[in-house]
């Protein structure tokens, strides 16, 4: 049994709240984008997967400074979401979840992107032949072929965001109980002194989560393609 004190429990069902949301809310949107940049042809694509990829070359506190400016409480869209939804982003555990879906996006993008360039033309041609338009073709043959992608970019992303740390404590910073992720909560205990033990308990847990969610990515990835194959 893993010993922590209430302030690194707090931090790992905060770690996995934010990795969960950001996950949740980033993924079909990194769907259409991985197939504008796989299937489009239009003016600025080059653009687009520039400003897609930018998080992955950007250091991650320039990144998180970024996003304070553009949606800290004084900044025309932080108060636009303020005024018209109630929602605060800056300092807030909303803003982590922001944050962890920036800095994941890019991979998530990247593994659905791979899995649309493996799709065998072929196929979708065929099915094209017998009169299904664009969007019947994309969803009964696309995008079962290509659900093991989307599996892999969904548990990348949310390894990605459980293990964001730099923009995460730049955008909102490192408060116990409200934006204390399990990175954060390391660094704070690293500076405590005799705060190995509780260092140690969260590595294990963060180790576990991972390795749980890549189990589990693969389970369900074999299980689609077999579904897949049987239906070839």
């Amino acid at each position: 049994m893993i010993n922590l004190p209430p302030e690194g429990w707090d931090a790992l069902w905060l770690s996995l709240r934010v990795a969960g949301l950001s996950t949740l809310l980033s993924l079909p949107v990194a769907l259409g984008v991985a197939v504008l940049l796989a299937r489009g042809r239009f003016l600025g694509r080059g653009i687009l997967n520039g400003l897609v990829h930018l998080p992955l070359v950007l250091p991650p506190v320039v990144t998180g400074y970024l996003l304070l400016i553009a949606f800290g409480r004084t900044a025309p869209i932080g108060v636009f979401l303020e005024d018209t939804f109630g929602l605060v982003l800056a300092f807030r555990w909303t803003g982590a979840v922001l944050a962890a879906a920036v800095m994941s996006f890019p991979l998530t993008v990247r593994a659905i992107w791979l899995a649309l360039e493996a799709v065998e033309p072929g196929l979708e041609e065929a099915a094209a032949t017998l009169g299904a338009g664009p969007v019947r073709v994309f969803a009964t043959v696309t995008l079962p072929l290509i659900a093991p992608g989307i599996l892999a970019g969904a548990v990348i992303g949310f390894a990605k965001a459980m293990g964001e740390f730099g923009a995460t404590i730049t955008f909102v910073s490192n408060i116990p109980g409200e934006t204390q992720t399990v990175p954060s909560a390391i660094y704070s205990f690293l500076q405590i002194p005799g705060g190995e033990a509780t260092v140690w308990g969260l590595v294990a847990l963060a180790v576990g989560v991972a390795l749980g969610a890549l189990l589990l990515a693969e389970m369900l990835s074999r299980r689609v393609a077999a579904r897949i194959a049987g239906r070839a």
